[in-house]
């Protein structure tokens, strides 16, 4: 189950990074650089919100944004919305932090942080709604073949192999699952979206163009396995 992130962040360059880190480590991430982008994405009624018509499932949210506080919007959330929402913020008031921890927070992050202090923190609450995340697998090796999820790094005998995005994606998306067979569908909906969960040509496509750049022997992969009809996994990890 792919998991959904609204970050609310106008720091541009933190929001890529906090991104990035995210997507490695699974999450589908939802962006917003102001109250009125947060609020228009957060459409949803019900149980939760939603960002782009998905659930979400917690929120990350910055307090100094270009239109307004932060903080209107997690009093907003609270009115309907249980979804478990980390604030992000360079201002380190004890008060404030005490005010909005009493308003609804379930986590207060003073900037800068660490991405793994992060994370951790994000498995912690969703883990106090209910919802168990492990540390996703984040570096891959086997054989000749090396990869750095965090730092999108594919090395190949030591040298660097270069592999377009959605290359990288799909194959980050196995990584995920080492060992596991992951559905076509459930591949097409993480790399290219709900939309295209019909597209099974794409599978086949970048599937060959991986093998090309990866394996020995495309025509008989020893890597990048199918399970016909199913879908697809790569071998587990040494070590």
């Amino acid at each position: 189950m792919t998991l959904r992130v609204l970050l609310v962040e106008d720091d541009r360059e933190l929001c890529r990074t906090l991104k990035d880190a995210m997507t490695a480590e699974g999450y589908e991430v939802f962006t917003a650089a102001s109250l009125s982008e947060a609020f228009a994405l957060m459409t949803g009624l019900g149980a939760r919100p939603t960002a782009g018509g998905a659930p979400v499932d917690m929120v990350l949210l910055d307090l100094g944004l270009p239109d307004g506080d932060g903080e209107q919007l997690l009093v907003e959330l609270r009115r309907k919305h249980a979804v478990p929402l980390i604030v992000i913020s360079a201002r380190e008031s004890d008060g404030q932090k005490v005010r909005l921890l009493d308003a609804g927070a379930d986590d207060y992050l003073v900037k800068p942080f660490s991405i793994r202090e992060l994370l951790a923190r994000m498995r912690v609450g969703l883990r106090h709604r209910g919802t168990s995340v492990s540390p996703a697998i984040t570096r891959y090796a086997v054989g000749a073949l090396s990869i750095d999820l965090g730092t999108r790094e594919v090395l190949l005998a030591g040298e660097q192999v270069h592999l377009t995005p959605t290359e990288f994606n799909l194959l980050a998306r196995l990584v995920r699952s080492a060992g596991q067979v992951v559905t076509h569908r459930q591949l097409l909906m993480d790399v290219w979206g709900a939309e295209f969960t019909e597209h099974t040509h794409y599978l086949r496509l970048y599937m060959a163009q991986l093998r090309g750049k990866l394996e020995d022997n495309p025509a008989d992969p020893q890597l990048l396995m199918n399970e016909p009809g199913v879908g697809y996994r790569i071998v587990e990890p040494q070590g």
